[in-house]
């Protein structure tokens, strides 16, 4: 089975309003799904190295059981450069939120190749809360944006005034989307709402980090029954 690549963003400052980073509840939760269904997963971030953490919530037990483990901060402190990894070694890739990922996805020629060619030889593509500003940047070979005519959840105009930061981040991630042919799939704010198209899972916010990966996990498990029944 090919692991699954969780990706997260390197970027660490809102534009003069305060640090921020990867949320790490949108790595834990899903991560959690991902281990209990015995998929192996490896972990990459924009430049390599130890990405920014942001939501560092210890009261979340999922967050401290994973905080306290060696092995998990050791890996996310070393953490592959996007544009060094082999697509062809992966089955799917997750793009972990935050707000860092709506500075630093976009606009990085890494996520769209390595999207593109993961989702073109038959893998899985996820992404929670502002992990979908990755697919603002995914273009497929047939120059198509991968999200067209797709249905996508994604952090919420809403929800972004909600936080304060309508006029602090580049552009409003679920209008972007929109603006690029996906069937937006809101839910009300701070709900748990995901959306899957074929082999397109996203989750609208930290609350639906776990569905989002409970949903790529069982693509993947349906994958290799098929796989394994001929």
């Amino acid at each position: 089975m090919k692991p699954i690549l969780i990706v997260m963003t390197s970027h660490g400052d809102k534009a003069g309003h305060g640090p921020t980073g990867f949320y790490l509840s949108e790595v834990t939760h899903p991560l959690k799904e991902f281990l209990a269904a015995d998929l192996p997963v490896a972990f990459a971030s924009i430049d390599g190295g130890a990405p920014p953490v942001d939501g560092l919530d210890l009261e979340d037990a999922v967050n401290a059981q994973f905080w306290a483990d060696p092995l998990f901060r050791a890996a996310i402190r070393s953490t592959q450069k996007l544009a060094d990894v082999d697509p062809a070694a992966y089955g799917a890739i997750f793009f972990a939120g935050g707000h860092g990922a709506v500075w630093d996805f976009p606009g990085s020629q890494a996520v769209n190749e390595v999207t593109r060619a993961i989702w073109e030889q038959g893998g899985v593509v996820g992404a929670v809360c502002h992990g979908p500003a990755a697919l603002t940047n995914v273009t497929l070979s047939d120059g198509a944006p991968l999200v067209k005519g797709r249905k996508v959840a994604a952090f919420t105009d809403a929800e972004e005034h909600a936080v304060g930061l309508e006029t602090v981040v580049p552009f409003l991630l679920s209008t972007r989307l929109a603006e690029l042919g996906a069937e937006m799939q809101p839910g009300p704010d701070w709900t748990d709402t995901t959306a899957v198209d074929g082999r397109l899972v996203t989750g609208q916010n930290p609350q639906s980090a776990t569905s989002t990966g409970r949903k790529v996990a069982a693509l993947l498990l349906a994958a290799r029954a098929e796989d394994a029944n001929g």
